[in-house]
């Protein structure tokens, strides 16, 4: 499966992003979904992620409240709506599909990932 991940770019502190991960290649539809995120000299961290049919979700700690996860299985195509973004969101976002129905923050799980989107805000 091939991931595309869109819907960065740059955003003044307390705006909002809504990034797309799409599937080609075959549908992610029985698959755990994850969105992370990598700053400039830093390691990659887990930022959300949400199973298979939508009922479980996970965040990062600094994001609950803030950021929500969702998918449209019909469209083959998982979301991350950020809201009140921080310059500290600022990262190169990727999603990532997981070997199984529903996976947390567990980067071995994630087998197939998508290029990255650069996300950038301002304070």
């Amino acid at each position: 499966v091939q991931l595309q991940a869109s819907g960065g770019g740059l955003v003044q502190a307390g705006g909002s992003l809504r990034l797309s991960c799409a599937a080609s290649g075959r549908t992610f539809s029985n698959n755990a979904v994850g969105w992370f995120r990598q700053a400039p000299g830093k390691e990659r961290e887990f930022v959300a992620s949400i199973s298979w049919n939508g009922a479980r979700t996970s965040y990062l700690d600094s994001v609950k409240g803030r950021f929500t996860i969702s998918r449209d299985r019909a469209k083959n195509t998982v979301y991350l709506q950020m809201s009140s973004l921080k310059p500290e969101d600022t990262a190169v976002y990727y999603c990532a599909a997981s070997r199984t129905s529903y996976s947390g923050a567990d980067y071995s799980q994630y087998l197939y990932w998508g290029q990255g989107t650069e996300v950038t805000v301002s304070s």
